[in-house]
């Protein structure tokens, strides 16, 4: 597969999350097995009617459209570069399109169930207190400030500001924001600064990180995900609390364009989805609670 030369392709793309350039790279790689199937052995074999036939395929074996969309999205990354690295002549994915499909609505945690996630009990007989304190403080800082996964995985102790009552993270597309934390979660990151990390933190390989596991390596996306299993009482993906700190905020009444700056999206049509989610609640506790609904 040397004449795709897709690691370095992937090499250049310093301007995207983790999970885009993963959903690139196999976007990509899909492309170029089917390809090689019939033959093809790099870019430069690839014209647009090739490129067409393929996102036909993807939707006949039963793909999501909102996958295959994003598919065509990462062929447009990838031959672009290819243009512009002497791969191709021309670029055949210019343009190309794949009809998305409908966004799925995020699941928000009712209010009861965060609570319970946030002040579940101690394991019995678990060792580590350090880690419940890190635990608490990692959770409280996902629900309070709406952070994705990969922003907090990335934070480090500087980026706090405990007494202004701030955080500074760096978001999709090299996007800084600050926002704002919880007492909740100023409290626990205090616990945790002054009681936990020092024990969790000897002979740490990461000095700086906000958070790390008790090998001393700063905390990854699957790190934060097991967190979340031990305490949730049923199946939760991390990225529900930020779902959940959206929704709330919408269901208390703040403006759009608020959580729109909160959580660090570039396009207020990001944001609006959380509007359906609000709605669809107000419409459940209408019908369930009027006596004429």
């Amino acid at each position: 597969m040397t004449g795709w030369r897709l690691s370095e392709w992937l090499g250049s793309l310093t301007d995207v999350s983790p999970a885009t350039l993963r959903a690139y790279e196999q976007g990509v790689q899909s492309f170029v097995t089917w390809a090689e199937r019939a033959g093809t052995t790099g870019p430069e074999g690839v014209s647009r009617l090739v490129l067409r036939r393929y996102l036909a395929y993807q939707a006949t074996r039963g793909y999501a459209r909102q996958t295959v969309a994003q598919r065509a999205a990462a062929l447009r990354r990838y031959f672009s570069w290819a243009q512009r690295n002497g791969l191709v002549e021309g670029e055949p994915a210019s343009g190309l399109t794949a009809r998305g499909g409908q966004r799925r609505l995020p699941r928000a945690l009712s209010r009861g169930d965060v609570e319970r996630l946030l002040e579940a009990p101690p394991s019995p007989g678990r060792a580590h207190p350090e880690r419940r304190l890190r635990d608490d403080a990692l959770l409280e800082l996902l629900y309070g400030s709406g952070l994705r996964v990969s922003e907090l995985c990335g934070l480090d102790v500087k980026d706090l500001d405990l007494d202004g009552g701030w955080v500074t993270v760096w978001g999709k597309g090299s996007r800084q924001r600050r926002v704002p934390l919880s007492e909740a979660a100023a409290g626990a990151l205090r616990v945790w600064l002054d009681e936990g990390r020092p024990l969790m933190a000897d002979g740490t390989g990461a000095p700086q990180a906000l958070f790390f596991n008790l090998r001393g390596v700063r905390l990854g996306p699957r790190d934060v995900r097991r967190v979340v299993d031990r305490r949730a009482p049923r199946a939760t993906h991390p990225h529900a609390l930020r779902h959940s700190f959206a929704t709330h905020l919408l269901d208390g009444g703040a403006d759009l364009r608020v959580v729109q700056e909160l959580l660090g999206h570039a396009s207020l049509r990001t944001t609006q989805v959380y509007t359906h989610v609000s709605k669809e609640r107000l419409l459940a506790v209408y019908e369930s609670s009027h006596p004429r609904a």
